[in-house]
């Protein structure tokens, strides 16, 4: 059975039932430990005491949040349990919205939803009624010491949660400059409306590979045999001058790469 990472009731109007949630997905990468380089050996994280000028053990650690210039309020564990809200142990459903509403820019993280046996039937009916109605429920739930509001979504075969970032997390000044006022030719929409229907082909995540995780197990495999390592072009992009020409070329490319036949495999 998957790691729990929250377990409480789901509940929209008066049906209510026991539910859990487990992580839909964790980043895979190589992971890398720190050493002394003089001697190779691993280096420890030491929590120090700058007061007292010497190292002290994690247990002697409490959280302090600072409220002035090296002024702080300790708060223990069992003091934010006191405080935690209702979504701690109940996920509600606060309303239903259209599945086009949802701009995917706020998800976080995702996790299934999977029901305790006593909440099986309702689990199903709410799965069901929401692929008939093509909404998502929108709904809170505190967890990893905050409060998320979620969207919950049905997949294939059950429920998935998407925690969501607010309003007020998102880095608009960071958004790109709006584009609804430059004016293209008739024939360079053309042009590029044809470059993406020599593109579109059904989603398959499964044919997708980290290519720079493989390159990086290579080079620590080239580097413990003590052989060369190979080194990876870059691209070097220029500039487009005549963005007509520009998509001639793009869509050429895509014909002559479709006409050539595979090349096979050498056994």
């Amino acid at each position: 059975m998957p790691a729990t990472v929250w377990k409480g009731s789901l509940s929209f109007g008066l049906v209510s039932f026991p539910v859990r949630l487990s992580a839909a997905a964790r980043a895979d990468t190589v992971h890398f430990h720190m050493l002394h380089r003089k001697d190779e050996s691993r280096v420890k994280e030491v929590w120090y005491c700058v007061e007292e000028n010497k190292p002290i053990e994690r247990a002697e650690i409490v959280k302090g949040y600072e409220y002035g210039k090296g002024k702080y309020v300790v708060v223990e564990d069992a003091e934010l349990k006191k405080v935690a809200p209702p979504t701690a142990t109940a996920l509600e459903i606060l309303q239903f919205v259209k599945q086009e509403e949802v701009d995917p820019i706020f998800f976080e993280k995702s996790y299934y939803i999977a029901a305790e046996a006593s909440g099986v039937k309702p689990y199903a009916l709410l799965r069901k009624a929401m692929v008939d109605t093509g909404r998502y429920a929108l709904a809170k739930v505190a967890m990893h010491a905050r409060e998320h509001i979620v969207i919950i979504r049905p997949s294939d075969e059950g429920l998935v949660l998407h925690t969501m970032y607010f309003t007020s997390e998102l880095n608009k000044a960071n958004s790109t400059v709006k584009t609804s006022a430059t004016k293209f030719s008739a024939k360079e929409m053309d042009l590029a409306k044809r470059l993406i229907e020599t593109l579109a082909s059904p989603f398959k995540p499964e044919q997708y590979h980290d290519e720079y995780r493989k390159n990086v197990e290579r080079l620590i495999g080239q580097k413990r045999k003590g052989g060369k390592i190979t080194e990876i072009e870059q691209p070097k992009s220029k500039p487009v001058v005549d963005i007509m020409e520009a998509l001639r070329q793009s869509l050429q490319a895509k014909k002559t790469a479709k006409k050539s036949p595979p090349k096979r495999k050498a056994a």
